[in-house]
């Protein structure tokens, strides 16, 4: 097992929430479009409750491309039920490739870093947060970057 997908099973485990509200989403996708502002970043970002979008915003730089990208790395959190990034990662890990080796259409899946679920403790899928903008594993850094934090500040679970 690489490196990185040990870590990857790791943060499945990790990010775990007591609770997670509408009004979370909302400070979540709003923390990540100031640091996205603060940096400079090009981005798109989502935040979804199961499969419906409840925050979204795009910076200077990011296109119509990132929320396309947003939606297909999002249907590979949905089927999956972990990262995008981690399920590109178990199928490298295979030699194979996802587009080819998922048969799954390529229009609409794509297994590259940069949606995360968003798990209760209980191991519950409620829904995911992503950006799109930056290479894969900067897009899922930043998303893991801000769970932890919110998680940081939650009471103890």
């Amino acid at each position: 097992m690489s490196e990185l997908l040990g870590r990857l099973e790791a943060e499945d485990d990790e990010l775990r929430f007591a609770a997670f509200t509408l009004d979370d989403a909302w400070v979540l996708g709003t923390r990540l479009r100031a640091t996205a502002a603060e940096r400079g970043l090009p981005i798109a970002i989502a935040v979804w409750f199961g499969r419906q979008r409840v925050f979204h915003a795009a910076l200077p730089g990011a296109s119509a491309d990132n929320d396309g990208w947003l939606d297909r790395k999002h249907h590979v959190v949905e089927r999956y039920g972990t990262s995008s990034l981690r399920v590109g990662e178990e199928f490298r890990a295979k030699g194979e490739d996802f587009d080819t080796h998922a048969r799954l259409d390529p229009q609409q899946f794509a297994a590259h870093g940069g949606v995360v679920p968003l798990r209760l403790v209980s191991g519950a899928l409620i829904g995911a947060v992503g950006v799109s903008g930056l290479p894969q594993l900067d897009d899922h850094e930043l998303v893991v970057e801000h769970l932890r934090a919110m998680l940081g500040e939650a009471p103890e679970q």
